[in-house]
């Protein structure tokens, strides 16, 4: 009992020594400031859209900001810049949409040399499939709920 003790110890300490020191408080800063100014960026983009030479109402503002943001991340991620962004960023980009948009592109773009059918089409939804399939269940769910306890 006393030597599985002693190798539980040795190895707790082997662990320590080779994990790096966590700085959760400063990466949480870093993810809350860059969500925060992904954030501002959209409604910025949205206030120019809505209220600028555009014109567009605010539903469709909303919509075409949704886009261009969703937009970017995958150019973004094609040119292989989104994951030095989200090092910085830490899980700042990956809470909003255009997170969402890296988790779809990503396995499309790595995949891509084994065709567009059983690459692109099958990986692409790898990582985001259950994420949609999930969710479209939840709410399928909760309509039910609702409608039954109206």
């Amino acid at each position: 009992m006393e030597l599985v003790a002693q190798n539980k110890r040795r190895y707790n300490a082997l662990v320590k020594k080779a994990s790096p020191d966590s700085r959760v408080w400063f990466n949480s800063l870093r993810a809350f400031l860059s969500g925060g100014l992904l954030c501002v960026l959209g409604q910025l983009i949205t206030n120019m859209l809505s209220s600028s030479g555009m014109g567009l109402a605010l539903d469709d503002a909303r919509m075409l900001t949704s886009v261009i943001l969703i937009a970017a991340a995958v150019l973004l991620t094609g040119f292989g810049w989104y994951d030095t962004i989200a090092e910085y960023a830490c899980a700042g980009t990956v809470v909003p949409i255009t997170g969402f948009a890296n988790a779809i592109a990503a396995p499309a773009i790595e995949f891509r040399s084994e065709g567009l059918v059983l690459g692109v089409g099958a990986k692409m939804f790898v990582i985001a499939g259950p994420v949609i399939v999930y969710g479209t269940m939840a709410s399928v769910l909760v309509g039910l709920v609702y409608f039954l306890f109206k």
